[in-house]
């Protein structure tokens, strides 16, 4: 497999990202393949743009500029799925939800839930660490307006499916909004797992358990942690923990700390 200048196995076809992807052994090799992957032009083009052009108040820091992988441990028990990095969040820091207000509410809340080791994620190396959770985005790279279209969802879908199943003890996913939603649904039943008719529909605080080969399997939807959203009150704190709590709880965690291990 070829790679880029800074080592990544370069992947450029939507087939490619599917080979790349069943073909991961462990998270580690799935991280650098993610970090690599030029399979959308439209996404490639706009977060290479952004990390030139820059933000002025990150305009002496080097942009990340790539796809973002996801973060925690292969232990993980919960997973959180979310949209998108943003363009000067992990688009420049190159860890996801990181480095904007959205990655301020949730780490925030998994700090709260007893799942990280810090409130806050600023930048690698700022020493935070998670337990018990890994965090992702349905879509890796940085979408113009926020907004990926459903090609880009299903090109980068093969990476959350081969990233979820190097969980095996996983057994809650806790869904940030409608489009993390929608793209699981098709992961999982790639998975093994039965989806019930009619798909149920996303909502803050819908629970869907779905029966699968590694036993079951909770959904538990959230509103995303979008400043849209946290700003006008339609997601707030009680609420989000409410959500943590409960997948908590499922994972087996309620009332005991995570066994620690270095995300």
């Amino acid at each position: 497999m070829a790679t880029d200048g800074a080592g990544f196995p370069v992947t450029r076809t939507p087939a490619g990202v599917l080979r790349s992807a069943r073909g991961a052994r462990d998270l580690a090799v799935l991280d650098a393949r993610v970090s690599g992957c030029r399979a959308c032009p439209r996404l490639v083009a706009w977060r290479e743009e952004v990390a030139q052009v820059k933000r002025a108040s990150f305009r002496d820091e080097d942009y990340w500029g790539r796809p973002v992988p996801g973060l925690g441990p292969a232990d993980a028990r919960i997973a959180v799925v979310g949209l998108a990095p943003a363009a000067h969040g992990g688009n420049r820091t190159g860890r996801v939800f990181t480095g904007d207000r959205s990655g301020d509410w949730i780490f925030a809340a998994l700090w709260r839930a007893g799942l990280a080791s810090q409130p806050t994620s600023t930048h690698v190396g700022d020493g935070l660490e998670l337990t018990g959770v890994r965090v992702a985005a349905a879509v890796r790279c940085a979408p113009p307006a926020n907004a990926p279209t459903p090609e880009e969802r299903d090109t980068c879908s093969p990476w959350l499916a081969r990233e979820l199943a190097l969980l095996p003890d996983l057994r809650v996913v806790v869904v940030l909004g409608g489009f993390g939603w929608t793209a699981l649904w098709p992961v999982l039943a790639a998975a093994g797992h039965p989806l019930p008719r009619p798909r149920p529909a996303f909502g803050h605080g819908v629970e869907v358990t779905l029966a699968g080969p590694r036993g079951p399997l909770t959904l538990l939807g959230s509103y995303h942690v979008s400043q849209q959203n946290t700003f006008t009150g339609k997601l707030t704190e009680p609420m989000l923990d409410a959500v943590l709590s409960r997948a908590t709880e499922l994972a087996g965690y309620d009332g005991a700390a995570p066994p620690r291990s270095r995300a």
